[in-house]
Parts: C-alpha cells; sequence; structure tokens
C-alpha cells in the first residue's frame, strides 16, 4: 500500500521522508478558503475546523487513490476567537503579527488517515505559541528578509527558520506547530504494522 500525503507542503513531505516514509504528493484540489468560511459561518470550533479540513483534502485524494494510504492535515491558528488566514499580501501578514505581538495563541493540526476510500483514523493536536512584543522595527525587517518563505504559513512565521526568535514560550509537540503530528501517525501506523518498531 502506498502513502499518499494529500498536499504540496514541503516540511510535511520533508517530516514523513525524514521518518524513514516514502509518500508520494498529491495536491487535493480544493477550496480552502470556502471551506473555512462555511464551517466558520456554521460556528464551528478551531480544532473542528481544523479536523473537517484535513478530511476533506483525504476525502477528494481517497477517491482517485483508494487502494493506497492517504493522509490529509490542516492547521488551524485561533488568538482571542479570531481564525487567521493565509496572507495575500505582506501588509496582510503585517496586519497578523501585529495581532499575536505580545499574545498568545493555538495551532491546531488536524491529521486524517483514508484506506480504501474510508477514513480510518483521526487526530487533532493542539500548540500554545507566545510571541515576543517585538518592536515594529523588528517586525518590518523580519518581514522583510522572510516573506518569500512564510507568504504561505498561516502564522506568517516558520518556527523553524527565523521565526523562532518571535516567541518567549511554545507549549506543544515541535511536528504539530510545523503541521504534521508525526508522533501520533507513526504510533497508529506502528500497531497497524504499516511500519516496524
Amino acid at each position: 500500500m502506498a502513502i499518499v500525503l494529500a498536499s504540496t507542503s514541503e516540511i510535511r513531505l520533508h517530516l514523513l521522508r525524514q521518518a524513514g516514509l516514502s509518500p508520494e504528493a498529491v495536491a487535493p484540489r480544493v477550496d480552502e478558503a470556502a471551506a473555512r468560511d462555511a464551517l466558520l459561518a456554521e460556528g464551528a470550533k478551531p480544532r473542528d475546523i481544523a479536523d473537517a479540513l484535513a478530511e476533506l483534502k483525504a476525502r477528494k485524494v481517497a477517491d482517485r487513490r483508494p487502494q493506497d494510504l492517504v493522509i490529509g492535515c490542516d492547521q488551524v491558528l485561533e488568538q482571542d476567537g479570531q481564525i487567521f488566514s493565509k496572507p495575500e499580501t505582506q501588509d496582510a501578514a503585517r496586519g497578523h503579527l501585529l495581532a499575536l505581538r505580545g499574545k498568545t495563541h493555538r495551532l491546531f493540526t488536524a491529521i486524517v488517515a483514508y484506506e480504501a476510500a474510508q477514513p480510518v483514523w483521526r487526530h487533532v493536536a493542539e500548540a500554545r505559541l507566545t510571541m515576543h512584543d517585538i518592536t515594529d522595527a523588528y517586525l518590518d525587517d523580519y518581514l522583510a528578509r522572510n516573506w518569500d518563505s512564510i507568504r504561505h504559513s498561516v502564522g506568517c512565521y516558520k518556527i523553524e527558520e527565523e521565526g523562532v526568535r518571535l516567541f518567549s514560550a511554545v507549549s506543544g509537540d515541535h511536528f504539530t506547530i510545523l503541521g504534521l503530528p508525526l508522533l501520533p501517525l507513526l504510533a497508529w501506523m506502528g500497531t497497524r504494522g504499516m511500519i516496524a518498531r
């Protein structure tokens, strides 16, 4: 059974490969923004939004690849009841970072696995990150240096890069912050005999 990641995320693909797996990346071709907006309109909680979007991605690819193990992931950032989306412009990213500055936000990272085009396992992990009260000057310099790298990041930072300097405290699994709850996934695969332990 091939492992298919319903995503083109380089970091998720890298994490799976570093763990000794050989996944294939397949773009799920879903309108995440529309799905997220619909879920928000229904009053869905951040954890449930992450889970629903991860399942949507997995299902979309699993319908085309029913013979494979398909893994879908999604991440939702919530702070003070507000859900953040990926910024479309550098100005939008600045606004996001200003809103997060000096506060604690939560990242919900969901993963859903499909076999035979059916959901067979899911997990939602949470991390809490507290950002320094960074200066306007550093914020602007940070964005200028890192925009190309962070433009597709929901929090406008990559903690595996210079973004780590934005934070005073982090609570939660590092893999969860990177967008893939790897340890629960590997534990599940091990109990199913998919990987050696």
